[in-house]
């Protein structure tokens, strides 16, 4: 007996109906042929757009967002249509092997977005497919948390250049396959854009824009349950605005006897920083002012949004405000109208989270496969940074095994290091099942990486030590933290290169992990050379109260030109990543679609990771101890790897006494033989 049909279901088929009439009115101008391009991407993601903007209930901006969405389709250049049509085709594009990332400030790394497109050979030479340009987009003056309080979503740092610019480099990058990604700030502005002047002169629809209070009631209700982001420097999250225009119900100030004006004064929601005021997302016209900013960008040439503080969007009393359901809702329906509009477009989610709710960012349950395309998997770093530190890969291989798998169109963004400091995210579930205390652990990590800890071979410092809980997070290059700058500071003295040795073994197994896990690994600027802590941001006042521009240096260009001397550290760091991109690129088995799943040989310093895919079994082993490790080969047969080769030195390990004998930081990659 049939079932009874869904009412529901027939609401959104009429719906959808409807929302195509107003589409092929919209796009009657059009050639028949691009029209009907648009009406076919609304028919497959018009039912994701609907099930999104149910979150507003009967206030959905339906009509507006189809009035955006036909805009920029109808507005989209040419050339960027045929990049469309050519990712339809294969939607499964930034998940395959041959990707790999590079991120770096633009004017750190070429003065302007002009001296990026003529480094474009450089980043070839990495093999690197997908630029990431870390905050374009103008931001307030002094203080303004590395380019992320946002004054113009649509204007560009002067100093950069211009969006026309930005749309050229776009061009010169597609031309030589590659993508650009730009950070786009969803849950707040700095206090300087418009939208906030305009709410502080108590201007609507702008006012209703932000979440501002009369007094301290709705503040400390919600505090009670908010973490404190930054609390050292921005302590709380909620900043009193005395300039603020009160509106007629609210009543006098509570500065209105000292001041004598009994109208101004308000508590603004800022969760990072006081002149970062975040948007108030349960409003349907802030909805649809990201998403037409979203759009023109797009249509400038971008083709990957890292939606940053994602996690932050919706507001929810007695909880942490963090990774609400109506979240992934609203991503999700941001997400569907890009795909009409722009269909080549991705979204990344910058989402640190525990491993357990990452996932979500990209979509499950109803929302599976339909919110991010792309996610950060920080939980990787961290567990590399702990193995290399105890020489154990015990517990990554706990924490890695615990998250439930993404879909399996999405990909995740896999790194060593990047332009934020490192948080200790261990969990104390899994260090408890491995008999250790999550919090000792994360105090001994905090200190090793300083260099504190005896026999430390790193040099980073701490960012956001907090004595009353001993959390501390870490900053340093990458190089630093893994013990290049000590080693050759100890030859330097003694002319003894082991340690410099180690310390580049060391780097090169960190970055294997990251490509050989699957997705898009992501170098940060100045780790292909191996460039170590600068100091020199001290001399600004701007940024000499941040230490997280110790690891944000200046492009050493000059160390560049040694990346072809094998004698050299930047030679060798830099064939190192090359080979690896290169050798990624052939193994079908690193296709973002298959997990990496954590498998237990026996041996408590070696990393293995497993891929099982149609083409062949993948199977990563790593050291992460400066020890000769054994594995055995009987146990590597079973995992579906009887006759290994390894691929990144192209040979058959051959066992001795039944075991595979892995030298110190040893980084195999291994497949059946081809033989």
């Amino acid at each position: 007996m049939a079932a009874d049909p869904d009412p529901k279901e027939g609401a959104v088929a009429s719906t959808l109906e409807e929302v195509l009439r107003q589409a092929r009115e919209a796009l009657a101008d059009l050639p028949a042929d691009r029209a009907d391009d648009v009406a076919l991407r609304l028919e497959r993601w018009g039912p994701d757009l609907l099930q999104g903007l149910a979150v507003y209930g009967d206030d959905a901006p339906l009509a507006e967002v189809v009035g955006l969405v036909t805009a920029a389709a109808r507005t989209r250049r040419p050339a960027l249509v045929a990049l469309d049509k050519r990712r339809l085709l294969r939607p499964d594009w930034f998940g395959s092997p041959d990707q790999v990332g590079y991120v770096c400030y633009a004017d750190r790394f070429a003065g302007t977005l002009r001296g990026v497109g003529e480094k474009l050979g450089y980043l070839r030479e990495l093999g690197v497919t997908y630029l990431h340009l870390m905050p374009l987009l103008e931001p307030r003056e002094g203080p303004d948390d590395g380019g992320y309080a946002v004054r113009d979503y649509r204007t560009l740092r002067p100093d950069l250049g211009t969006l026309a610019d930005l749309g050229r480099l776009a061009d010169s990058l597609h031309a030589h396959g590659m993508t650009l990604t730009l950070d786009l700030v969803l849950n707040h502005v700095a206090r300087e854009h418009d939208w906030a002047q305009a709410a502080l002169r108590g201007e609507e629809p702008y006012r209703s824009y932000f979440l501002m209070y009369p007094d301290r009631t709705a503040p400390d209700a919600y505090e009670r349950t908010l973490p404190e982001v930054f609390p050292d420097f921005a302590p709380g999250s909620f900043t009193w605005v005395p300039e603020a225009v009160r509106p007629a119900g609210w009543g006098p100030g509570p500065d209105a006897g000292a001041t004598g004006d009994a109208g101004r004064g308000a508590w603004v929601w800022t969760t990072f920083n006081d002149f970062q005021w975040d948007l108030d997302w349960s409003n349907p016209a802030v909805f649809c002012e990201l998403l037409s900013v979203i759009l023109d960008l797009a249509n400038v040439g971008v083709d990957v949004f890292r939606l940053d503080a994602i996690a932050f969007l919706w507001k929810r009393l007695g909880t942490t405000c963090q990774g609400e359901p109506e979240v992934h809702q609203v991503v999700q329906a941001l997400r569907a109208a890009t795909r009409v509009a722009a269909p080549a477009v991705i979204f990344k989610a910058e989402a640190i989270v525990a491993p357990e709710h990452l996932p979500a960012y990209l979509g499950t349950g109803r929302h599976a496969g339909k919110v991010c395309d792309l996610a950060y998997h920080n939980s990787l770093m961290v567990q590399l940074w702990s193995a290399v530190a105890t020489g154990r890969a015990d517990l990554a291989r706990r924490a890695l095994a615990v998250p439930p798998p993404k879909p399996v169109t999405t990909s995740w963004g896999t790194y060593v290091r990047c332009h934020d400091d490192i948080g200790w995210a261990i969990s104390d579930t899994d260090a408890g099942a491995l008999g250790l205390s999550g919090f000792a652990h994360r105090r001994f990590l905090a200190e090793f990486f300083t260099g504190a800890f005896p026999g430390s071979f790193a040099r980073g410092e701490h960012f956001q030590a907090n004595p009353a809980t001993g959390d501390a997070r870490i900053s340093g290059t990458l190089a630093s933290l893994a013990g290049l700058e000590a080693a050759l500071e100890t030859a330097a003295a003694t002319g003894r290169t082991a340690d410099v040795d180690l310390a580049l073994g060391r780097i090169f197994l960190l970055h294997a992990v990251a490509y050989g896990y699957g997705g898009i690994p992501l170098l940060y600027m100045g780790d292909e050379l191996g460039l170590r802590n600068d100091r020199s941001y001290l001399d600004d006042p701007r940024l000499a109260a941040d230490n997280r521009w110790l690891h944000r240096p200046w492009m050493d260009w000059t160390a560049a030109e040694r990346r072809h001397d094998p004698a050299t550290v930047e030679g060798r760091v830099f064939a190192g990543l090359r080979h690896l991109a290169r050798v990624r690129s052939g193994l079908p088995a690193l296709h973002a679609a298959v997990e990496s799943e954590p498998v237990d040989l026996g041996n408590g310093a070696v990393l293995a990771l497993r891929r099982r895919h149609p083409a062949g079994i993948f199977l990563g082993l790593y050291n992460v101890s400066p020890a000769w490790q054994r594995v055995s080969g009987v146990d590597v047969a079973r995992l579906g790897v009887p006759q290994p080769w390894e691929n990144l030195s192209a040979f058959a390990p051959r066992p001795e006494d039944g075991e595979l004998a892995l030298p110190p930081y040893a980084a195999w990659w291994l497949t059946r033989s081809p033989g």
